[in-house]
């Protein structure tokens, strides 16, 4: 241990003492220590306002240079960052930031504390403790984990120290959560280009990147570390147990007894490739993968006999002996991943270069090359690289089985984009989205048609908008029945789905009070013996009313009435009928005239 690292390490028990019980900002008291790291002192703490609140944790960042220039440009650099941890804590599987602040001369953050255990809890130890991972657990690991960087990255932020001890189990609801971001990390390797080896962690070794050491840290570098824990979830080994390939400085971790199929083992092996340029450039595009990976992986005969059987390396020609030592070999006679006995292991390492029943690297990875080459649209050049693998290599049935799949979602994705295409030029702005939604998981044709959606969106966000002006007018204009036509036209994708809903619900209402406004005003107008007048009111009642029917009956009467009194008026003013009718209207007007004209 360097002098400088020792007396680190001293200065933080000591300050780690005298911090316990003391109280930041007349509100945070400090319970316990929680450890110490190269960028500072990390402590659980309550709020003695609200003690019965859960616990916090309290990071504090070290300062080893007490230089004013160099204190403010620490605190710009942690101002900066705090901003950013505000935004990470807004996701779920992230602690939200509670406060930050500067208490004499030293920074704080105050962050909320994750109840649980770590994921170093979970990981199997030296292929002898703990259970190895399934293939199925890993990916779900890897999902899980992928989603958080994701978000992460889109922040601008890389974590740079994903290890087992910063994802917690929550005990809540089972969901990992990363830890230990943050500005302080950010803001130290600001102020340095590179990242001296004994400022490392023991904990952190294996986990970082080669570029992390040498100030190139990129959003890949976080890949790296997460691809080598999953490993040592399916291993038991742990990332400086591995060798290394001297010519590619490739870490060599697949061996002949790793219970891991090709297409996840070639997945791995890309997300820590020691040259960042070679490896995936991003969470999502590993999460792409990934999914691609579950659709078209299928359960294969050869590796259920492969993991079902006893290996022959591990036989002995003993069978009492060997049954005597079946709780022993269970992982490699049952299937079950509970750790590899020692002497298996060692075994293992013997005989890499004799075992020929798994797949060689390089065909893994050709078919992992042709499945990128069909993501960016060269599904001929796909289909001739993934033909050139060998008939006897274990991928050829699964190799088959791909290109049938490309070969079917390939037509599927054209037709669909074909479709959404011609739906745009016709106007049918939701047909695009909705014909979009079918599109296979294609890199090439998704993004093909995320540009008919954008522009299908736009269209549909102008045509809203036209719509709901001239809605306003009407409604304006007391239309109610126009403006509820108009706003029924309103497609359902568009941003404005909350106040067309509110709107109609308005807009019906008052038609209905109209409605039976205009019945009443009619009730009085034929009271009074204005059936023309009744009749008006009559007709301005809309069909999609509750009165409509009322009024369509009271319609039918008011206007016989209307013609009766138009007649018996014609006559009092002596208006002469043609000859053929005068007779039977006189005889009509006599008899009915007072009941016409008083009627209601």
């Amino acid at each position: 241990m360097s002098e400088k690292l020792y007396e680190d390490l001293l200065s933080n028990q000591l300050m780690s003492h005298y911090m316990i019980g003391k109280v930041l900002q007349s509100r945070y008291q400090i319970v316990e220590s929680l450890g110490a790291g190269v960028f500072g002192q990390t402590y659980t703490a309550i709020d003695i306002d609200y003690p019965e609140d859960p616990k916090y944790v309290v990071k504090q960042l070290k300062t080893s240079n007490c230089q004013t220039s160099y204190l403010e440009t620490l605190r710009l650099h942690f101002l900066t960052e705090t901003e950013t941890l505000k935004r990470l804590g807004s996701h779920p599987q992230i602690p939200e930031l509670i406060a930050c602040f500067e208490e004499h001369e030293r920074l704080y953050l105050v962050q909320e504390f994750v109840e649980g255990h770590d994921l170093t809890a979970e990981l199997p130890i030296h292929q002898q403790w703990g259970c190895l991972w399934t293939e199925s657990e890993v990916v779900e690991f890897l999902e899980d984990v992928l989603q958080i960087l994701e978000f992460v990255h889109s922040q601008g932020v890389i974590h740079c120290d994903i290890k087992p001890e910063n994802l917690i189990r929550r005990c809540t609801d089972g969901k990992l959560v990363l830890i230990d971001f943050g500005s302080i990390q950010s803001v130290k390797f600001s102020l340095d280009t590179e990242l001296p080896i004994d400022w490392i962690p023991v904990t952190s070794l294996g986990y970082i990147p080669p570029e992390q050491f040498i100030g190139q840290t990129r959003p890949n570098s976080d890949i790296y570390a997460l691809g080598m824990i999953a490993i040592q979830a399916l291993t038991g080994l742990e990332p400086l147990q591995f060798k290394v390939d001297p010519q590619t400085n490739e870490i060599i971790w697949r061996l002949p007894n790793t219970p891991v199929g090709d297409y996840l083992a070639a997945i791995l092996s890309q997300m820590i490739r020691y040259d960042f340029l070679e490896r995936f450039q991003s969470a999502g595009e590993v999460l792409r993968v990934l999914k691609q990976m579950r659709r078209e992986t299928q359960p294969s005969p050869v590796l259920a006999t492969r993991y079902s059987e006893p290996s022959p390396l591990v036989r002995t020609s003993d069978d009492n002996q060997q049954n005597s030592h079946s709780d022993k070999l269970s992982p490699l006679l049952t299937g079950m991943k509970i750790g590899l006995a020692a002497n298996s292991l060692l075994m293992g390492f013997g005989v890499y270069s004799l075992l020929n029943n798994s797949p060689a690297y390089s065909e893994s990875e050709t078919l992992y090359k042709a499945t990128e080459n069909y993501q960016a649209g060269d599904l001929q050049g796909a289909i001739a690289l993934a033909k050139s693998i060998p008939s006897y290599s274990n991928v050829y049935p699964e190799v088959q089985a791909t290109i049938e799949t490309w070969q079917k979602e390939w037509l599927q994705a054209a037709e669909q984009y074909l479709l959404a295409e011609q739906a745009l030029n016709e106007g049918r702005w939701s047909d695009v989205l909705k014909t979009a939604s079918q599109v296979p998981d294609i890199l090439y044709w998704q993004s093909k048609t995320d540009q008919l959606v954008q522009q299908a969106r736009v269209n549909i966000e102008t045509q809203a908008q036209s719509l709901l002006t001239k809605a306003y007018a009407k409604a304006e204009a007391r239309d109610f029945s126009t403006a509820l036509a108009y706003l029924s036209q309103i497609p359902q994708e568009s941003s404005a789905g909350a106040i067309v809903q509110k709107k109609l619900a308005e807009y019906n209402q008052k038609r209905q009070v109209r409605a039976t406004y205009f019945l009443q005003n009619a009730y009085k107008k034929a009271a009074f013996g204005d059936f023309d007048g009744a009749v008006r009111f009559l007709r301005q009642i809309p069909k999609d009313t509750k009165v409509y029917a009322q009024a369509q009956t009271k319609l039918q009467e008011y206007t016989q009435k209307q013609r009766w009194q138009t007649r018996s008026q014609d006559l009092a003013f002596g208006i002469v009928a043609p000859k053929e009718n005068t007779n039977k209207l006189l005889n009509s007007h006599l008899e009915n005239q007072l009941q016409e004209v008083n009627i209601r």
